[in-house]
C-alpha cells in the first residue's frame, strides 16, 4: 500500500507519461476552458485597481485549487495528481511548436512563422524579421521550460492535484493580463506578482537542470552558471531571466534586446556573450528543454520516500 507522498510522486510520473504520449488535447483542453471562463469572469470584476485584480486571480485560482481537492477526495491522491500533472504540464506541445518553428524558418517561411509564434509568446510577429522570430521562440521555449514543464512537476509532488492546478490558474492567468499595458496595469498587478512567486523555485531548478543537461546537446554548463549569474538579474523578470541567461549560456548564443510586444517596446538586457541564435541553436534548444523536463521527472521520481 502506498503512502500519500508516494502516491503522489507516482502520479507526478504517470501525468508526465501521459503528456509524452497524448500531449495537449487538440479541442476542450481544460486550460483553454479555464481561459475563456477566466475571460468571460472579467466582464465583472475588471476595475482600474489592483483590489479588483486580487479578486479576479482569488476567485479562479482558488476555485481551480477546489476542483483540485474534490478530485483528489473523488479519484484519490495518485490518480488525481496524475490528471491534474497532464492538464498543468505543455512540454510535448512546446517541444513540437518550437520545432514547427524552426522547420519554417528553415525554408523561409516568415509568413507561417509569425502565424505560429503566438502560440508561443505574446510578441508583436509582424514586426519581427527571421532573426527576431528565431530568438522570441528560443527565449519562449526557454521560460515555458520552468512554466509549463518545472513547476509544475514540482507543484503535482509538493501538494498534490489542488496545488498544480491552483497553480497553472495562476500561470494562465498572468499570461492573460499580467501586462504592462494601461488597461492591465493596475487590474494585471496581482496576476503578475503572484505568478512571480509561484514560479521562483520552479525557475532556479530548472536553471540548475540547464546547467546539469547542457552538455547533452553540445552545450556548455560553465557557460550556463556564467550567464545565469551574471546577467539574470538584470531582466526584469526575476524567474524569466534566470532561466533564458541559462540557456543562452548553455548554447553559447545571445538573448534579450529590443522586444516589441502588442501594447509596448521593452529594451531588455543582454543576456549570454555569444553569437546571434540561429535555426539550429533553437532545435538544440527544444532538445534542451525536454531534456531538463525528463530530468526533472527523474528528481522528484527518487524524491519517494522508502518504507
Amino acid at each position: 500500500m502506498l503512502s500519500a507522498r508516494q502516491s503522489a510522486i507516482v502520479g507526478v510520473v504517470v501525468g508526465y507519461l501521459a503528456d509524452l504520449i497524448f500531449a495537449d488535447p487538440q479541442r476542450g483542453h481544460p486550460v483553454a476552458v479555464f481561459g475563456a471562463a477566466a475571460a468571460r469572469l472579467e466582464r465583472f470584476t475588471y476595475r482600474d485597481a489592483k483590489v479588483a485584480g486580487v479578486l479576479h486571480v482569488g476567485l479562479l485560482a482558488g476555485a481551480a485549487g477546489l476542483l483540485g481537492a474534490m478530485l483528489q477526495r473523488t479519484a484519490g491522491r495518485g490518480p488525481a495528481t496524475a490528471i491534474a500533472t497532464w492538464v498543468a504540464l505543455g512540454g510535448t506541445t512546446l517541444a513540437r511548436t518550437g520545432s514547427r518553428m524552426a522547420d519554417l524558418l528553415d525554408v523561409g517561411d516568415l509568413v507561417g512563422a509569425r502565424r505560429l509564434l503566438p502560440s508561443l509568446c505574446g510578441r508583436d510577429p509582424a514586426v519581427l524579421d527571421e532573426t527576431g522570430l528565431n530568438r522570441a521562440a528560443l527565449e519562449s521555449v526557454a521560460e515555458n521550460t520552468s512554466d509549463a514543464e518545472v513547476a509544475p512537476l514540482l507543484w503535482a509532488a509538493i501538494g498534490g492535484a489542488p496545488a498544480v492546478l491552483a497553480y497553472r490558474a495562476v500561470n494562465t492567468l498572468d499570461a492573460m493580463v499580467g501586462y504592462r499595458s494601461p488597461r492591465y496595469l493596475k487590474f494585471g498587478w496581482a496576476a503578475a506578482r503572484l505568478d512571480d512567486l509561484v514560479n521562483f523555485t520552479g525557475a532556479r531548478f530548472a536553471a540548475l537542470l540547464v546547467v546539469g543537461c547542457a552538455p547533452l546537446v553540445g552545450g556548455s554548463a560553465l557557460g550556463a552558471t556564467t550567464a545565469w549569474r551574471r546577467d539574470a538579474a538584470r531582466h526584469p523578470s526575476p524567474n524569466a531571466g534566470v532561466v533564458e541567461a541559462a540557456f543562452a549560456g548553455a548554447l553559447g548564443v545571445r538573448l534579450g534586446g529590443p522586444t516589441q510586444y502588442r501594447h509596448e517596446l521593452q529594451i531588455r538586457p543582454t543576456l549570454g556573450a555569444g553569437r546571434q541564435p540561429t535555426v539550429n541553436d533553437l532545435r538544440r534548444a527544444v532538445r534542451l528543454s525536454r531534456a531538463v523536463q525528463g530530468a526533472a521527472v527523474l528528481v522528484v521520481a527518487g524524491a519517494i520516500p522508502r518504507r
